[in-house]
């Protein structure tokens, strides 16, 4: 970060400390209902990975120079079931692609637990792939204990490199931690009981924005100028909200901020997704509709015969959005989620393609 064009990190969190706001509804402002929020742009295309044998979650996209799509998944073997084994057993496996809607096939694993009494023994999971210059960049969290407790709280997160995305990987720092719960009791996740996880990578004005969901199912961040860090976070969360929200992936979007979660508890839709929006990222003070409950882009859901494997089976809910862009634009989203529609017998992700 060229610290003569742009404000250090010290003046950033003093300007957010004095400027923090509470997030209102977009949608309530706007006071025009005819209006399509980002949620209605969706069409559902399919699934974009299953594996036999493997429950598979968290599928983060990203382009070659070939045109070739690359997904960065979650994945454990099914017999651990969604719980434990998303914390026990997960990896992060690499799958390729000719198009973003595939077929996908599996290329490799990227990483996976040490198995030894490190931070990251377990649970590799909610992996989150960028381009920084010449090289790749995946985020991670993991754990060094899945057993409840200490899990969630000592969940962290932690980012690897490498020239190709067919790796090899290195760990940042060592041993590729980067971020860790607040050890300063006035921080907002003091020790928070869960952590850090969720990570959203924002390159941004030549630095680096950082943000993640930690204690009351809340976004924070923590910046850096420099790829590996060190991350500064901030002492308060960037959002206000007083419902459960997760699983935020962040991008620039019509000149804004904009972190795309889910919505857990009914912000909007319970189940469904939300986009908040920020001019600085600091404050998100705006949001709508992120996407939709599963069976409402559907035509005819009465014709499936779906499974669940984790979460309500009154809701057909997407989690762990992460979105492919196309010359800076959503092109293509892909979800996770407890409900395999068409009967399946583990869980699968899912793609959805944007449309105007």
């Amino acid at each position: 970060m060229n610290k003569n064009n742009y404000p250090s990190i010290l003046v950033l969190v003093l300007i957010a400390v004095c400027c923090l706001k509470q997030p209102s509804n977009l949608n309530a402002q706007s006071g025009n209902s005819s209006i399509k929020s980002f949620a209605d742009h969706w069409e559902f295309k399919g699934i974009a990975v299953e594996e036999p044998g493997y429950h598979i979650w968290c599928t983060s996209p990203i382009d070659d120079e070939k045109g070739k799509i690359h997904l960065f998944v979650s994945r454990w073997p099914q017999k651990y079931g969604v719980d434990p084994g998303w914390r026990s057993h997960s990896e992060i496996a690499h799958y390729v692609g000719d198009g973003p809607e595939g077929p996908f096939r599996f290329s490799d694993i990227t990483l996976a637990g040490t198995g030894k009494e490190t931070w990251d023994k377990y649970g590799m999971h909610n992996p989150s792939i960028h381009k920084v210059g010449v090289e790749y960049v995946i985020l991670y969290i993991a754990n060094n204990d899945f057993h409840q407790p200490p899990h969630p709280s000592n969940q962290q997160i932690g980012m690897a490199v490498s020239k190709s995305l067919h790796g090899p990987w290195e760990k940042v720092n060592g041993d590729g931690k980067i971020l860790s719960p607040a050890q300063n009791p006035d921080y907002w996740n003091f020790l928070a009981k869960n952590g850090v996880n969720n990570p959203a990578l924002l390159p941004y004005k030549g630095g680096f924005f950082l943000y993640f969901k930690s204690q009351d199912a809340k976004m924070g961040l923590a910046i850096a100028e420099n790829i590996t860090g060190p991350y500064v976070q901030l002492p308060f969360s960037v959002t206000a909200n007083n419902r459960r929200i997760e699983d935020g992936y962040a991008f620039v979007f019509n000149n804004q901020i904009c972190i795309l979660t889910t919505d857990n508890d009914g912000i909007v839709q319970k189940g469904g997704g939300l986009l908040w929006k920020s001019d600085d990222g600091i404050h998100f003070k705006t949001y709508e509709a992120g996407f939709h409950l599963m069976n409402e882009y559907m035509f005819d859901i009465s014709l499936l015969k779906p499974k669940w494997y984790y979460g309500s089976k009154d809701r057909m809910k997407f989690e762990r959005p992460q979105l492919l862009l196309k010359n800076g634009k959503p092109a293509w989203l892909y979800v996770a989620s407890g409900c395999n529609i068409y009967g399946g017998e583990s869980t699968v992700s899912y793609v959805m393609k944007y449309k105007d």
